[in-house]
Protein backbone atom coordinates (compact mmCIF):
# COMPACT_ATOMS: atom_id res chain seq x y z
CA UNK A 1 0.00 0.00 0.00
CA UNK A 2 1.15 3.68 -0.89
CA UNK A 3 2.36 5.43 2.06
CA UNK A 4 1.93 9.62 2.04
CA UNK A 5 4.01 11.51 5.28
CA UNK A 6 2.33 14.63 6.69
CA UNK A 7 3.75 16.88 9.32
CA UNK A 8 6.53 13.56 9.49
CA UNK A 9 4.03 11.19 10.27
CA UNK A 10 3.50 8.57 7.69
CA UNK A 11 -0.10 7.37 6.86
CA UNK A 12 -1.09 5.15 4.48
CA UNK A 13 -2.40 6.75 1.46
CA UNK A 14 -6.24 6.07 1.62
CA UNK A 15 -6.29 8.07 4.87
CA UNK A 16 -4.94 11.37 2.87
CA UNK A 17 -7.79 13.53 0.92
CA UNK A 18 -5.51 16.07 -0.01
CA UNK A 19 -2.76 18.05 0.37
CA UNK A 20 -4.76 20.53 2.81
CA UNK A 21 -6.22 18.28 4.88
CA UNK A 22 -5.88 15.19 6.12
CA UNK A 23 -8.33 12.67 7.57
CA UNK A 24 -7.12 10.11 9.60
CA UNK A 25 -9.69 7.08 10.25
CA UNK A 26 -9.57 4.00 11.85
CA UNK A 27 -12.65 1.30 12.56
CA UNK A 28 -12.62 -0.07 15.84
CA UNK A 29 -15.25 -2.60 14.87
CA UNK A 30 -13.17 -5.40 14.89
CA UNK A 31 -11.46 -4.75 17.96
CA UNK A 32 -14.62 -3.19 20.02
CA UNK A 33 -18.25 -3.49 20.26
CA UNK A 34 -20.23 -0.32 20.84
CA UNK A 35 -23.22 -1.33 22.28
CA UNK A 36 -25.38 2.53 23.13
CA UNK A 37 -27.87 2.32 26.44
CA UNK A 38 -30.88 3.88 24.78
CA UNK A 39 -32.78 4.95 28.19
CA UNK A 40 -29.51 6.75 29.26
CA UNK A 41 -29.19 8.62 25.62
CA UNK A 42 -32.48 9.85 26.07
CA UNK A 43 -31.97 10.90 29.90
CA UNK A 44 -29.26 13.97 28.45
CA UNK A 45 -29.86 16.98 28.36
CA UNK A 46 -30.48 17.72 24.27
CA UNK A 47 -30.88 20.82 22.61
CA UNK A 48 -33.38 20.00 19.55
CA UNK A 49 -32.42 21.77 16.58
CA UNK A 50 -36.05 20.99 14.76
CA UNK A 51 -34.63 19.74 12.06
CA UNK A 52 -34.01 16.42 12.82
CA UNK A 53 -30.65 17.05 14.82
CA UNK A 54 -29.84 17.32 18.64
CA UNK A 55 -27.03 17.89 20.37
CA UNK A 56 -26.32 17.25 24.29
CA UNK A 57 -23.36 18.66 25.70
CA UNK A 58 -21.37 16.36 27.58
CA UNK A 59 -18.56 18.48 28.96
CA UNK A 60 -17.33 22.33 28.14
CA UNK A 61 -14.05 23.72 29.15
CA UNK A 62 -13.34 27.37 27.41
CA UNK A 63 -13.09 26.30 23.77
CA UNK A 64 -13.17 22.93 24.14
CA UNK A 65 -16.15 20.92 23.87
CA UNK A 66 -17.61 17.38 23.80
CA UNK A 67 -20.92 16.47 22.75
CA UNK A 68 -22.77 13.87 20.84
CA UNK A 69 -24.71 14.60 18.16
CA UNK A 70 -28.17 12.40 17.25
CA UNK A 71 -29.23 12.61 14.23
CA UNK A 72 -33.32 11.22 13.31
CA UNK A 73 -33.76 8.26 10.15
CA UNK A 74 -34.12 9.84 7.42
CA UNK A 75 -33.11 13.75 8.26
CA UNK A 76 -32.65 16.17 5.21
CA UNK A 77 -29.05 16.16 4.04
CA UNK A 78 -28.62 20.27 5.46
CA UNK A 79 -29.51 19.39 9.15
CA UNK A 80 -25.45 20.61 10.00
CA UNK A 81 -24.79 23.87 8.79
CA UNK A 82 -21.05 24.40 6.77
CA UNK A 83 -18.61 24.89 9.80
CA UNK A 84 -14.84 25.42 10.49
CA UNK A 85 -12.70 23.45 13.34
CA UNK A 86 -10.76 25.48 14.79
CA UNK A 87 -8.48 23.15 16.68
CA UNK A 88 -9.45 20.50 14.78
CA UNK A 89 -12.35 17.65 15.40
CA UNK A 90 -12.46 13.82 16.75
CA UNK A 91 -15.09 11.62 16.33
CA UNK A 92 -16.66 8.39 16.89
CA UNK A 93 -19.45 7.02 15.02
CA UNK A 94 -21.38 4.96 17.97
CA UNK A 95 -24.32 4.21 15.27
CA UNK A 96 -25.46 4.75 12.02
CA UNK A 97 -23.32 6.42 9.41
CA UNK A 98 -22.52 10.13 8.43
CA UNK A 99 -20.57 11.04 5.40
CA UNK A 100 -18.95 14.67 4.75
CA UNK A 101 -16.56 16.04 1.81
CA UNK A 102 -13.55 14.05 3.71
CA UNK A 103 -16.00 10.59 3.02
CA UNK A 104 -18.14 8.12 4.82
CA UNK A 105 -18.13 6.92 8.05
CA UNK A 106 -19.68 4.06 9.97
CA UNK A 107 -20.59 3.01 13.46
CA UNK A 108 -17.28 2.36 15.04
CA UNK A 109 -15.22 4.60 12.95
CA UNK A 110 -12.70 7.27 14.69
CA UNK A 111 -11.75 10.17 12.42
CA UNK A 112 -9.79 12.90 13.18
CA UNK A 113 -10.15 15.89 10.97
CA UNK A 114 -7.34 18.94 10.78
CA UNK A 115 -7.27 22.17 12.84
CA UNK A 116 -8.77 24.61 10.27
CA UNK A 117 -10.85 21.74 8.42
CA UNK A 118 -14.20 22.91 6.94
CA UNK A 119 -17.03 20.63 6.47
CA UNK A 120 -20.67 20.09 6.42
CA UNK A 121 -21.37 16.15 7.35
CA UNK A 122 -24.83 14.53 6.63
CA UNK A 123 -26.34 10.84 7.91
CA UNK A 124 -26.74 9.14 4.69
CA UNK A 125 -29.67 7.61 3.30
CA UNK A 126 -30.78 4.64 4.98
CA UNK A 127 -28.77 5.21 7.80
CA UNK A 128 -31.32 4.85 10.00
CA UNK A 129 -30.32 6.76 13.55
CA UNK A 130 -27.67 8.31 13.69
CA UNK A 131 -25.15 8.99 17.24
CA UNK A 132 -21.87 10.52 16.98
CA UNK A 133 -20.16 11.43 19.86
CA UNK A 134 -17.60 14.52 18.92
CA UNK A 135 -14.58 16.68 20.52
CA UNK A 136 -13.29 20.08 19.41
CA UNK A 137 -9.89 20.83 20.97
CA UNK A 138 -10.67 24.42 20.05
CA UNK A 139 -14.80 25.53 19.32
CA UNK A 140 -16.38 25.69 15.90
CA UNK A 141 -16.79 28.42 13.66
CA UNK A 142 -20.08 28.49 11.97
CA UNK A 143 -19.68 29.82 8.04
CA UNK A 144 -23.12 30.07 6.95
Amino acid sequence: MKSNTVNGWCFPAAMITDSLMTVLRHSIAGIASIQLDDQALDRLSWRDFGNGLKMARLAREGKREMVVYRIAAGAAANVFLRHEHVGGEYYLVLKGAIADETGSYRAGDVVYLDPKSIHRPHAPAGAGETVVLVVWPEGVTVLE
